[in-house]
């Protein structure tokens, strides 16, 4: 018996459930979890204005569900970093890095900064061997702190 027409069937009606549920056609499965999450460049500043700043830094592949948040924890006391910036990123399980990005919005022109990143998963799991140590920046004074009257 010939095969074939049998596995031509079924991924034909594998095609047909996922073009007609778009979220199935969108599922990434799920990789290994890295035995440990490590920083391989940075954290570093990204870009940085008045009210916002972006943080980037890139760290082997974390595995485990796709959808992952890269966060930072910051305050203006290093020893008190009680706000935090998360931003979504979906994992790519052929590429043994991944680069996280997140932005820090309604932040104070003039004013520094501490920070420490790190990442989870879409269930809020931290990769617990991945953070970095206290870092810090400064945001641009603004317009009118530099205005000559």
């Amino acid at each position: 018996m010939n095969k074939l027409p049998l596995i031509l069937a079924i991924a034909a009606g594998v095609g047909i459930v996922a073009d007609s549920n778009p979220l199935l056609a969108q599922l990434s499965p799920t990789t290994p979890k890295a035995p440990r999450v490590q920083i391989k460049q940075g954290p570093e500043i990204e870009l940085a204005k008045e009210h916002l700043t972006i943080i980037r830094w890139t760290t082997n592949n974390p595995g485990g569900s796709p959808e992952h948040f890269g966060v930072v924890h910051y305050g203006t006391d290093p020893g008190n970093l009680n706000q935090t910036a998360k931003s979504p990123i979906r994992l790519n399980p052929d590429h043994p890095t991944t680069i996280f990005r997140v932005r820090m919005s309604d932040l104070k022109p003039g004013t520094t900064y501490y920070y420490t990143v790190a990442s989870m998963g879409a269930d809020g799991t931290d990769d617990k061997t991945m953070k970095s140590s206290v870092k810090k920046f400064t945001t641009p004074a603004g317009e009118s702190q530099h205005a000559t009257r």
